[in-house]
């Protein structure tokens, strides 16, 4: 059975061997004709978001409204099609549906249709750029792909500890909102409620700073000063955090230790560091 660039299996044989040679222009780019295609739906894509970001300038939408418009309903036609015909010729068409790029293909198109019921929901379709995440297996690059696997693998074994980092940081923005509140309340107007208080702690641990809100007794500036520097030490956790889990998924090889079952091997350990097993070549 032969698997697609995107891991999807070929049709089975139908008459005339349409969906067949469909399948090969659109889930490979090993000929000619795949990789033409390939190229132009890049360029579809490119071209389709670049429309959307223009349409947003408001000189631009007053004079060429309704041609651009048009050319959006165009592109999201053609995507249309394209998506209907990769459903129609997959093998496992719910496979396509809920893997990666189906989603995008999906959401690529949805915003459009959306706007039948809701204002400019269509400006949402710039999510197509992800689509272009195929120009990878287009440029024989997929082996890059690989490297957000690690990143998204990263991501995944640190979830806990973010987890535990953000609930830390949201109770101390709540309790930071509230002394706030307190102390400026019948003296600042702008801190006349928990929630906007909370707000204007957020946007100060966060090093933002918008200037919306701000303290004006001394005991105020005392703490906002005490949050800032709090923030510069608070934004360094996450990010060790990520780091750290990310070099351990770079150093690991993928070896698993039949005794122990530990893995983050060193690519060039003979024997596992947590129980002394050899482990396999």
């Amino acid at each position: 059975m032969k698997v697609g660039d995107e891991g999807l299996e070929a049709p089975e044989d139908d008459e005339g061997g349409v969906r067949q040679r469909l399948w090969r222009i659109i889930f490979l780019s090993d000929t000619p004709a795949g990789r033409a295609f390939d190229v132009a739906l890049l360029v579809l894509i490119s071209t389709s978001v670049l429309v959307v970001m223009v349409e947003s300038v408001p000189s631009i939408a007053a004079e060429y409204a309704s041609p651009l418009r048009i050319t959006e309903w165009v592109f999201t036609g053609i995507f249309t099609a394209e998506f209907l015909t990769r459903l129609a010729i997959t093998r496992r068409p719910s496979r396509y549906l809920f893997s990666f790029f189906g989603i995008v293909d999906v959401l690529s198109i949805l915003p459009s249709y959306l706007e039948l019921f809701f204002d400019d929901t269509h400006f949402l379709m710039t999510v197509r750029v992800f689509r272009l995440l195929r120009m990878f297996r287009v440029l024989k690059m997929a082996h890059h792909l690989g490297e957000i696997g690690t990143l998204v693998s990263a991501l995944q074994a640190s979830r806990r500890k973010i987890a535990v980092f953000l609930f830390s940081v949201m109770a101390l923005v709540c309790v930071e909102g509230t002394v706030v509140y307190v102390v400026e309340r019948g003296v600042n107007p702008a801190f006349d409620s928990i929630p906007q208080s909370m707000y204007w702690a957020v946007v100060t641990l966060t090093t933002v700073g918008y200037g919306d809100v701000t303290p004006v007794t001394v005991l105020g500036k005392l703490i906002a000063s005490v949050i800032m520097l709090t923030g510069f030490a608070i934004i360094a956790v996450p990010t060790g955090v990520v780091t750290a889990e990310l070099g351990r998924q770079m150093r690991d090889d993928g070896r698993t230790c039949s005794e122990c079952g530990w893995r983050g091997h060193d690519p060039r350990a003979l024997f596992c560091h947590h129980c002394g097993q050899r482990l396999p070549s």
